[in-house]
């Protein structure tokens, strides 16, 4: 089981606590993360990627591991501690403004 840990508008999309729960299929990447979430939540489908180009939204960031994977390829492997659910996989949205 693969942990996320959601921000809070996320959250009331998809009506769920701060961390969830996913059963994610080998081979575990951002993609494959990412996909198994938009399946089980489609409520957030569009919300952390692009509808069309599936690319991570701008203000979206990605964290495992005290490491920041947002600029990752989609496709990299994700570390073993999040595979194998020791550590959480945070999507974190950014603030910006001025």
């Amino acid at each position: 089981m693969i942990r996320i840990i959601l921000p809070a508008h996320l959250q009331a999309l998809a009506n769920v606590g701060a961390e969830i729960k996913l059963d994610v299929r080998s081979p575990v990447t951002q993609r494959s993360l990412l996909d198994a979430l938009e399946l089980r939540y489609p409520a957030l489908k569009g919300t952390i990627r692009d509808h069309t180009t599936h690319k991570r939204r701008a203000l979206v960031r990605f964290y495992a591991c005290e490491k920041d994977l947002s600029n990752e390829s989609p496709d990299t492997l994700l570390p073993d501690a999040v595979a194998h659910g020791q550590e959480p996989f945070m999507i974190i949205g950014s603030i910006a403004g001025g």
